[in-house]
């Protein structure tokens, strides 16, 4: 809950499965989910409830409720502090668009690989925008870029777009959950692949040849 220095979460899917299966990844991840339902309704009262810190929803569960986005508006508005995560089987730009309209500070594509919404999960506490897409760089990073490109792996593709978006180190082993050490070791090889001498030349290559489709914002004003 809010305030404790404790990350909690309510869910909301329409289908019980993937209730179960997001609240195993946010255990792994370290958030405590308080609450679980298929109604919007019902999830606006039990965010009032327990306020968590994290409300992750799906987006035809929202949208077809009797308020639509209007819904997440209220929820995100009502509670400022709330880090709004939505997901969807679509990655329609302007769906995108008005999802981050409504308040929200993340949304997922359901497609994507699950470390890739786990990573997200992490950012959402980090006062980030997030975009998570299975066609992005960091779930697969040879049919973004050029046919040139190095194999870089999905961690080194997800250091490379947090490098370019201007985070140190010490941020990214934070974010990530590793150490500085880690994170050194990750960007020597990125340089070593792409044969650039430091994180200006590896984050300018990076927007040159198309690694950073997924980054429809940057880090958020504290």
């Amino acid at each position: 809950m809010r305030g404790t220095g404790e990350k909690t979460a309510v869910l909301l899917d329409r289908h019980p499965l993937w209730l179960a299966a997001l609240t195993r990844l946010l255990d792994d991840v370290g958030v405590k989910v308080v609450g679980t339902t298929t109604s919007t309704a019902e999830a606006l009262d039990l965010i009032e409830q327990t306020r968590p810190a994290l409300f992750i929803a799906e987006y035809d569960s929202i949208e077809q409720s009797e308020e639509g986005l209007a819904s997440l508006q209220l929820a995100n508005s009502t509670h400022p502090d709330l880090n709004s995560v939505v997901l969807s089987t679509h990655d329609d730009p302007a769906q995108i668009e008005a999802v981050f309209a409504s308040g929200a500070s993340m949304y997922c594509v359901k497609t994507a690989e699950p470390e890739d919404l786990a990573s997200a999960i992490r950012q959402a506490f980090q006062n980030s925008i997030y975009y998570a897409s299975p066609r992005a760089a960091r779930s697969d990073p040879t049919t973004s870029a050029a046919e040139d490109t190095p194999a870089l792996t999905k961690r080194e593709v997800e250091i490379l777009q947090l490098v370019a978006e201007g985070y140190s180190n010490a941020q990214l082993a934070k974010m990530l959950w590793v150490t500085e050490q880690t994170v050194k070791f990750h960007l020597s090889n990125v340089y070593r692949k792409l044969d650039v001498a430091n994180r200006t030349e590896a984050s300018r290559w990076a927007q040159l040849h198309g690694l950073l489709p997924a980054a429809v914002g940057v880090k958020a004003a504290v």
